[in-house]
């Protein structure tokens, strides 16, 4: 009784409407925290880490309330006494009420459909598709049915509005009797003061990581993490992660690299410039990289037997070259293009492919344009998304998107981009002129269609467009790569190209542990129709860091080589995976995970490959950890991670070709 006196002693001043805000927005976070809870019920640990994240939730929904009731502070001390006492004042409060109402349980909707791709609250994704809105709102409008959300939303906030006048607590507050400015400025002065303080003392890095990473996201709040990843859309590595000596770093790395027998090239201690050998005669096929939306290794029959989504990919696996032990970088397109291309372990905060100062690095097409390769970045959707065209056209690519298309070329398309269909059309299209001009050719293609509102034409499969979710997708996905390559066959230069095909990361990354490694596994097929390379199967652990020097090694090549992968079929060193999301890091050897984060801190555990348990264990490999992601984050802030010209491509490999003996260090000019 006594708290619910002082409730009403303190709504009944100015002030009191604050309250009001901050009791709302908490009431609200808490409903969309039950259901997601609920939603993700079977994975949420039910011990007492669920007692410390309420804890935790409260803490920052009161923090995130206090951040938001701002504005509202400053304009009921501003307000004269009259707005309250005049009928249009106190219907613009309640219609306020009313709409601050429906945004947050606008908010909350938004947060369940966001956990219901992804399995965590807002984060650095969601201020990417805050960017990108002609993207995100067309796919959200041809994900959902709006009209029935909208409605929905409304006959909740009507609801909603209608306990809160049956309450008194509106009423009690519009009643309150007038106060001087200065008493008025006094109040807003201390809720000023208490939201400062919150802001400087509450930080979402202060949260303990929690055994399940179901319950450390249900202790977060919403629109707290999403502005806290909008601060922290770029994280220094030196700042915010354990580091070591810098030269003890590179040393760590150059040590790493030199596994795959290559000879270091230069005097430059903070560098991993080196002379890779291939084995053999060159050999100079075209290359197509067939890079798919969200292929999960768990799609293909060969790792999950009772699949049949993809029967095309299956047919074509014992055809190709299949890599079983392969995992993505990140949990993002952009990410795996990242790793695909620069062979560089993720760094902490946005993906380089949006960083800047992304221009004229070290990449997969460097190395080709060396040979005299055309390089093309083909993608379905409007490639200023991700800023994928500015980082591919300022790395020697050239771009081939939606928008460079005539209108009568698209048959099909979502909001992501034009079916994989239309996608492959043009790729044969790009390959037939360049084989007409005598050119080999190396295309990096990116597919759209197995991506939410998993739409595309139909008649293709036998599973209806949208209503059949991801396994539709994945099926036509699966359809249209095999519809390409029997287009190909018909092609003069077909037997002259390699195909490959590689996700770009996992369909779904949300589990218990912050780094679910079994959610990072994925698919690569490389088919050689001419016979280049040999069908068959490669079993050691590798990441999509090893997919550049792995694909050079096939071919033979000897090049110059900044890539921190290596060729897994002839590498000696012990197999590693590099895995992360925009704040963790982690190296994934055999049985055992390495994680760095912020801020400062590292972790180590055993893994369970068969419950993909992970169990705390004592340090042994954190130090290489730290030397890959330091020394990578080194290279890219300092700009030393430059591409090499085709001439100084040629001057190195004859430098080589002389050097005696051959493990000699050769001087870069």
């Amino acid at each position: 009784m006594k708290v619910l006196s002082l409730v009403k002693s303190a709504l009944a001043r100015r002030d009191g409407g604050v309250l009001l805000f901050v009791v709302l927005f908490v009431s609200v976070s808490w409903l969309t925290r039950l259901a997601l809870g609920l939603k993700a019920w079977s994975a949420v640990s039910l011990d007492s880490s669920l007692l410390a994240a309420a804890a935790w939730a409260l803490a920052y929904d009161l923090g995130a309330a206090l951040l938001w009731s701002l504005p509202l502070v400053v304009v009921l001390v501003l307000l004269p006494r009259r707005f309250f006492t005049s009928w249009w004042g106190r219907s613009a409060a309640h219609l306020g009420f009313f709409v601050g109402l429906y945004a947050l349980l606008f908010g909350g909707v938004a947060e369940w459909f966001f956990w219901d791709e992804f399995g965590v609250r807002f984060n650095f994704i969601a201020v990417d598709y805050l960017v990108y809105t002609k993207e995100v709102i067309g796919n959200i409008r041809e994900s959902y049915p709006l009209p029935w959300v909208f409605a929905g939303l409304g006959g909740a906030t009507l609801a909603g509005y209608w306990l809160w006048l049956r309450a008194g607590l509106m009423n009690r507050w519009l009643a309150a009797e007038p106060e001087r400015f200065r008493w008025r400025l006094a109040r807003g002065g201390a809720w000023i003061v208490a939201t400062i303080a919150v802001a400087v003392t509450l930080n979402s890095e202060q949260m303990p990581g929690f055994a399940n990473n179901y319950n450390r996201e249900l202790a977060k709040n919403g629109l707290w993490s999403l502005f806290a990843a909008f601060r922290n859309n770029e994280l220094d590595y030196d700042q915010f992660y354990p580091t070591l000596p810098v030269d003890e770093a590179f040393q760590r790395v150059r040590t790493e690299l030199a596994a795959d027998r290559s000879d270091p090239l230069g005097d430059d201690a903070r560098d991993t410039l080196r002379f890779v050998r291939g084995e053999g005669a060159e050999l100079h096929p075209n290359v197509i990289q067939i890079t798919v939306e969200s292929l999960s290794a768990e799609f293909l029959g060969r790792y999950h037997q009772g699949s049949t989504l993809t029967p095309n990919l299956d047919a074509l696996a014992a055809r190709s070259l299949v890599f079983d032990n392969l995992y993505a970088t990140g949990t993002r397109t952009d990410r795996g293009m990242e790793a695909l291309t620069l062979s560089l372990p993720p760094t902490p905060g946005r993906s380089l492919i949006k960083r800047p100062h992304n221009e004229h690095l070290f990449t997969l097409g460097s190395v080709f344009r060396s040979r005299g390769y055309d390089t093309a970045f083909l993608y379905g959707g409007y490639g200023y998304f991700d800023n994928m065209n500015y980082f591919f056209g300022h790395n020697g690519y050239r771009v081939v998107d939606r928008a460079s298309v005539a209108g009568n070329d698209i048959t099909f398309a979502n909001a992501w981009g034009a079916c994989d269909e239309d996608l492959y059309r043009w790729t044969l299209r790009e390959a037939d002129a360049a084989h007409a001009a005598g050119k080999p050719f190396h295309f990096f293609v990116m597919t759209t269609s197995n991506h939410r509102p998993y739409t595309y034409p139909e008649g293709r499969i036998d599973l209806p467009s949208k209503i059949s979710g991801r396994a539709g997708a994945v099926k036509y996905t699966d359809f249209a790569i095999g519809q390409f390559l029997r287009d190909a066959e018909s092609k003069p230069w077909f037997r002259n190209t390699v195909f490959v095909v590689v996700a770009d990361h996992c369909a779904s990354v949300a589990g218990r542990t912050t780094l679910p490694v079994q959610n990072y596994h994925i698919p690569m097929l490389i088919y050689a129709p001419g016979g280049q390379v040999a069908p068959g199967h490669v079993t050691e652990l590798m990441s999509q860091v090893d997919f550049a020097p792995t694909l050079l090694g096939l071919l033979r090549w000897s090049y110059a080589s900044r890539f921190f992968g290596w060729d897994v079929r002839t590498a000696t060193g012990d197999r590693r995976a590099l895995i992360g999301n925009y704040q963790k890091l982690g190296l994934y050897e055999t049985g055992m995970l390495s994680v760095v984060m912020p801020v400062r801190a590292a972790e180590e555990y055993s893994y369970d490959a068969t419950t993909f348990a992970l169990t705390p264990r004592r340090a042994e490999f954190t130090p290489e950890a730290i030397a890959y992601y330091q020394t990578a984050s080194y290279l890219f802030r300092h700009r030393r991670y430059r591409e090499l010209s085709p001439e100084e491509q040629a001057h190195l490999l004859r430098e080589a070709q002389h050097a005696r003996p051959p493990s000699a260090t050769v001087a870069v000019h």
